[in-house]
């Protein structure tokens, strides 16, 4: 008798990634916290796009299940928007440490270590998030979670504008400087920003659900 075929495991698929975005958050802060020179963000790059290209693979499992699935637990066009999101989340953090390589930063700004402390604690909260969305119809944590990203985006909006306004104010003579950072920091924030994506993807799926 033939072994009948597994079926998919979206959810399971939705927190690994997840739980790589918290990885790779977690590699931006000690890229940063333990910075000596740009040469040296070379390791940091590999273990962050290790982390992302065994996102793709997870996505493309995703989209070749969601393409044969007879009944995915949520629609198509949600699987397939949700696994995009989270995928954004993992390119962003892994765009913010190739650029600090390639502008081959010399300072680290406090700024910038705060900035990535956002950015873990987003992705923890979405980690989190994800942890209870297989049961988002019962769970009493899920929406507490989803609050918390919106929160942690707010912070990463209020921390964009002062962290550019001191460069522009107090560091505007030395222009580099103002340009380099100014362009990764916009980075970290469209993390923060993909993050609550993520997070308004799945409370309309819920929304859809009830």
């Amino acid at each position: 008798m033939a072994r009948k075929k597994k079926k998919f495991d979206y959810f399971d698929a939705y927190k690994e990634l997840t739980r790589l975005a918290v990885v790779e958050a977690e590699e931006l802060i000690e890229a940063l916290s333990e910075f000596t020179e740009a040469a040296a963000l070379v390791d940091a790059m590999d273990r962050v796009h290790a982390s992302e290209n065994a996102g793709d693979t997870i996505n493309h499992d995703i989209y070749q299940s969601v393409a044969t699935d007879f009944m995915p637990p949520i629609d198509r066009e949600d699987v397939v928007q949700l696994a995009s999101a989270l995928d954004d989340v993992l390119d962003y953090i892994e765009d913010v440490v190739e650029h600090m390589y390639m502008y081959d930063i010399h300072v680290v700004p406090q700024g910038a270590i705060e900035f990535a402390g956002l950015i873990k604690n987003s992705c923890e909260a979405l980690d989190r998030a994800m942890g209870e969305f297989r049961d988002f119809k019962k769970s009493k944590e899920f929406r507490q979670h989803i609050i918390d990203i919106n929160s942690y985006e707010e912070a990463a909006d209020k921390l964009n504008r002062d962290v550019m306004r001191h460069l522009h104010t107090e560091e505007n003579e030395q222009v580099m400087r103002v340009l380099v950072w100014s362009r990764i920091y916009e980075r970290m924030e469209k993390c923060c920003d993909a993050c609550e994506h993520a997070a308004d993807i799945m409370s309309t799926i819920l929304l859809k659900n009830v």
